[in-house]
């Protein structure tokens, strides 16, 4: 169930369930998006949540069967139930009142329709809600946001309510699903109240909006795509009659049919889960990443330490991260405890196995809740045909008053979603802030800065903000459904709340894209400095054994490494100095090593000698090599395979560079720029074709400028904010589940 990709002396085995699933499903959706695959079917049994996402976020096309066997039990449903109306049967909804209401009678059943959606189209909704984007009701909501479900998932409940009353217990003509089914073709959105549904008897006032929408309301209103590509709110009626759709005369039960179901739950449902098994997939990555980042081991993840403790999503973390750092040059496959310092890796390294790894089995587990959900029948009550004397035509039917409606299974997905994303979240959080902590690490500057610690606190301020993001996603993830309310009469005395958990969870999963994307930047920004300080590393011991030399002639090879390594030692627990001091008391502290390797004979003068001009050398070291390193970055040389991937999705497609300190700041850029075309323009320089008056050496200064301010012109939470959009269209995790892909890891 996967393949293996050797790692130094380890060898990770892929069995991976919550990863295949979420591998198939990315597949699933690129053949639906990209490939030859027809329009998404709507037959009551084959929905799937990339079809759902493929609709709702991509506007891919759905269709209705024309299978004359799924059509056949829908006429027979309806045929049937105006059968035993007219034999005098009582059916809830259908002749008698709804709910704690239930003990009224009528016989006048499409109006009885028609009261359950004047009641039910009791949402509030905003004006400007109601009207064009950009119009002045628009504009007059103030602090007010949208009080409107949002497109995305009113299109996966219509979708979703369409496949349901496709399976034929619900008594719904052919005719009305179809009208349903062409605003959606014709990406003619209703607009749905966000709030008022508990989610109990169904999502009853959100679809009411949807069968307000096909009946033609005057005050329902629908989003139509302009031909111009904007956006429109018209009154459904006026909607219906442009698309040349027949306003929707509810027969019996109708109303009910449409209403009395989960759709805009599981909508809701399927984005949350379809996002947060992205993002268990990409903590992953960034975990792999850290475990680079911090010099940390690639022993965390043995399959020795999983093979112990049964645990399925333990060892498919573990045998994920592993497998991701397959090749790095930065993290050792194995490693003996360390000398000195901690013997271990902190734990949100070395525990990310045993955290990550429930979070897994809970996101498969609500992954399958809500697929199944997909494709049944949530209504109240439900027909069942029974067939007749030939065993296959049916001739009457049998009326089960239950309660699938309750949408419970829904909200049990999405606590655990809710609870999986706070975890994954929490660690994300430890990891990005021990990296950015120069106290845990091992060697990184303080902030990340990549100038003198004294001059910039680059990543000091995602510090904080994940601090808030962290605080807010605990908050979020919060169970709804132990606030269940009593309503209606008394009589939804139990219900589930899903459609508002699934709304949070996709809440959450916002907050946590927040999160990736700032701990993307600054674990890109760590990889940098720590390849920064592995080539210092490299070129130290060559510059020891020169001053060594220079001041006491012959040297001793193991003398030279003893003073490197002492050197080495101090420069990394001195990284919050600036380089100047930083080098002067590195070399201080590390003349043990010299002096006990000189002898007894050097005279103090020698020492002293060395102890300046070793300083020296290493400014001149790190400070040359630190220049060079801004102008190229060799990282990705370092970097494990699937590191690069993603390092080289941030560093180039999106065009996020390495921060080179308070000189990135956009006004001193842009400062910069204005003063090399003042001081061309005072030395009578020819004007340039874009106006700047410089010319030769000031000519090539004022392109780098330019070409600084457009590249680096930009805040920190400007370069952040890149990285999160991409992570929440998609972007990074097609590439994540390409590496995956071309590397056997999830492929049975």
């Amino acid at each position: 169930m996967g393949s293996t990709i050797k790692n130094g002396t380890h060898r990770a085995t892929t069995a991976t369930p919550h990863s295949s699933a979420a591998y198939h499903e990315w597949a699933a959706l690129q053949a639906r998006l990209h490939g030859s695959s027809a329009d998404v079917c709507v037959n009551g049994r084959d929905l799937t949540i990339a079809d759902v996402v493929a609709v709702s976020l991509h506007k891919a096309a759905a269709s209705l069967t024309d299978n004359a066997k799924d059509l056949q039990p829908i006429h027979d449903s309806v045929t049937l139930l105006e059968r035993e109306l007219a034999a005098g049967a009582i059916i809830y909804g259908v002749n008698t009142g709804f709910g704690g209401s239930a003990d009224t009678r009528t016989r006048d059943f499409e109006l009885l329709q028609s009261a359950a959606i004047q009641h039910l189209n009791s949402g509030i909704l905003l004006d400007a809600d109601k009207a064009d984007p950009g119009s002045s009701h628009d504009r007059d909501t103030g602090l007010l946001r949208s009080h409107a479900l949002p497109t995305p998932i009113v299109r996966a409940a219509m979708l979703i309510r369409c496949n349901s009353l496709m399976r034929g217990h619900s008594g719904v003509r052919v005719s009305v699903i179809e009208s349903v089914m062409k605003l959606l073709a014709l990406d003619m959105t209703p607009v749905v109240p966000l709030r008022g549904s508990i989610s109990a008897s169904g999502d009853l006032s959100t679809l009411s909006f949807i069968a307000g929408a096909v009946e033609g309301n005057p005050d329902i209103f629908v989003k139509v795509c302009g031909e111009d590509g904007r956006t429109k709110v018209r009154p459904s009626n006026e909607v219906l009659k442009t698309a040349g759709i027949e306003p929707v005369r509810l027969q019996a039960k109708e109303g009910l049919g449409i209403t009395n179901g989960t759709a805009p739950s599981c909508a809701a449902a399927c984005i949350a889960i379809n996002q947060a098994n992205q993002l268990a997939l990409l903590t992953q990555v960034i975990t792999a990443m850290s475990t680079e980042a911090l010099n940390g081991t690639a022993n965390n993840y043995h399959p020795f330490i999983s093979s112990v403790r049964s645990h399925p999503g333990q060892t498919e973390a573990a045998a994920n991260i592993l497998t991701f750092l397959s090749g790095s040059q930065l993290c050792p496959a194995t490693s003996s405890p360390h000398a000195v310092g901690l013997a271990q890796d902190r734990y949100p390294l070395r525990t990310s196995p045993q955290w990550i790894g429930p979070q897994l089995e809970d996101l498969a587990l609500a992954t399958r809740q809500v697929t199944a959900e997909l494709n049944t029948t949530t209504d109240n009550p439900l027909i069942e045909l029974l067939p007749g004397a030939d065993g296959t035509t049916p001739d009457g039917v049998r009326i089960h008053h239950g309660g699938n409606f309750q949408a419970m299974a829904l909200t049990s997905a999405m606590e655990k979603t809710l609870l999986a994303l706070q975890n994954l979240g929490r660690l994300v959080f430890t990891q990005s802030a021990e990296i950015i902590n120069n106290a845990t690490n091992k060697g990184l500057p303080p902030n990340l800065s990549f100038d003198d610690p004294s001059r910039s606190f680059t990543c000091k301020g995602f510090d904080v903000n994940m601090a808030a993001y962290a605080a807010e996603l605990g908050y979020l993830a919060k169970p709804l459904s132990s606030h269940v309310q009593v309503a209606e009469m008394a009589n939804q005395s139990v219900n589930s709340m899903a459609l508002v958990a699934a709304r949070y969870a996709v809440e959450a999963g916002e907050v946590l894209g927040l999160m990736c994307g700032v701990a993307l930047y600054v674990v890109c920004q760590a990889l940098d400095l720590r390849c920064l300080r592995r080539l210092f590393g490299g070129r130290v011991p060559g510059v020891v054994r020169g001053v060594l030399e220079g001041c006491f002639g012959a040297v001793e090879d193991q003398w030279a490494e003893r003073v490197s390594e002492a050197v080495l030692g101090r420069w990394d627990v001195l990284a919050h100095m600036d380089l100047e001091e930083r080098a002067r008391t590195a070399v201080g502290e590390a003349l043990g090593a010299v002096v006990e390797g000189a002898g007894e004979g050097v005279g103090l003068g020698k020492v002293r000698e060395y102890q300046g001009k070793m300083a020296e050398a290493l400014v001149e070291c790190f400070g040359g090599l630190r220049e060079e390193f801004a102008v190229k970055q060799t990282t990705r040389e370092y970097l494990s395979p699937a590191s690069r991937v993603v390092y080289d999705f941030v560093r180039t497609e999106l065009n996020v560079p390495l921060n080179r300190g308070v000189e990135d700041h956009p006004p001193l850029l842009l400062r910069r720029k204005e003063e090399l075309a003042k001081h061309g323009a005072a030395n009578g320089c020819n004007r340039n074709a874009n106006g700047s008056g410089v010319g030769g050496k000031g000519a090539v200064a004022y392109a780098q400028a330019e070409e600084d301010l457009a590249v680096r012109g930009r805040t920190l939470g400007s370069m952040a904010g890149r990285i999160y959009e991409a992570v929440r269209r998609g972007e990074l995790h097609d590439r994540i589940m390409k590496f995956g892909g071309e590397n056997g890891m999830w492929v049975e």
